[in-house]
């Protein structure tokens, strides 16, 4: 059976990998990783609907989860970590869960992987439910604890989503939603911590991208709710606001301050010429959006 799968088959280009100087080995594999962006590009439709299904759901109170195995659970924990620095959201509002838990990030734990009641009870146990929605990661599209956790998931009427990298894989059609870039065999042979990964952080990349900015955590392309909590993040929220409220970054790192560290009340405090006050309650009127307050 798995000797089946696209994402096992020996990729003919890198057959002789291991007799070919270090440069002509690493051009091999830049060749084959030129290829993933082609095949998520094909699947921008699915990811489109995707990404308009997990912004509704929490637009109605819902969460976004990302569950997996491995590469894949790991890739889902960390898109999902990195969301509450860079778009100021509350950590619940993206979870990842990996087989094997927390150790598993560190460690292989591929054992855990094979029971699909673990999948649904990892899941439940987040306090999963219909409003929420679950993005299933699986690069090969059968790991049973993911598919568990998609029937877990249907069977509370919630939306399903499924990433893999295998045409037509249970997991894809498990799911009410599949995004399957197919990136072809890996340079070595069944290690879909390669291109299969790779596909897979860029597909979560552009679902969380876009969810927040159609929640209105983005103000243009700038991240307005970062949180300024170390030396970097507050040298870039006064670069955000200087950009934003067309002021010299003395200026901005005034407003930020004023603010009580709050990048897009600082914006609309410049922009509409109000006291933090008067700008919180704007930004609270239309749900934290930048672009509504400053029109309001």
């Amino acid at each position: 059976m798995l000797e089946q799968l696209l994402t096992e088959q020996p990729n003919p280009a890198s057959a002789a990998i291991d007799a070919a100087g270090t440069e002509d080995a690493l051009r091999i594999i830049n060749h084959e990783d030129g290829k993933v962006a082609a095949a998520v590009e094909r699947e921008i439709p699915a990811i489109a609907r995707a990404v308009d299904a997990i912004a509704d759901a929490i637009g109605c109170g819902g969460r976004l989860f990302y569950l997996g195995a491995g590469t894949s659970g790991r890739l889902g924990v960390l898109d999902a970590s990195e969301i509450p620095p860079t778009f100021g959201a509350h950590a619940e509002l993206v979870t990842g869960i990996i087989a094997g838990g927390e150790a598993a990030l560190s460690r292989a734990m591929e054992a855990s992987e094979d029971d699909p009641a673990t999948g649904a009870r990892d899941l439940t146990e987040r306090g999963f439910a219909a409003r929420d929605v679950l993005v299933g990661l699986a690069a090969s599209g059968r790991t049973p604890y993911v598919l568990g956790a998609i029937a877990e998931a249907r069977r509370l009427g919630a939306v399903t989503v499924g990433i893999s990298c295998t045409p037509e894989s249970d997991l894809a059609r498990a799911a009410d939603i599949a995004i399957t870039p197919l990136v072809g065999p890996e340079v070595i042979a069944g290690s879909t911590r390669l291109k299969a990964g790779t596909a897979q952080k860029l597909v979560l990349n552009m679902l969380s991208t876009m969810v927040c900015v159609r929640l209105g955590y983005v103000y243009g392309n700038l991240m307005v709710n970062v949180q300024p909590k170390n030396a970097k993040l507050a040298d870039r929220a006064r670069r955000i606001i200087a950009v934003a409220a067309q002021v010299s970054e003395e200026r901005a790192g005034q407003l930020l301050e004023a603010s009580g560290g709050r990048v897009a009340a600082a914006i609309v405090m410049s922009r509409k010429g109000c006291a933090r006050e008067e700008a919180e309650r704007r930004l609270a009127e239309v749900g934290g959006r930048v672009s509504a307050a400053l029109a309001s």
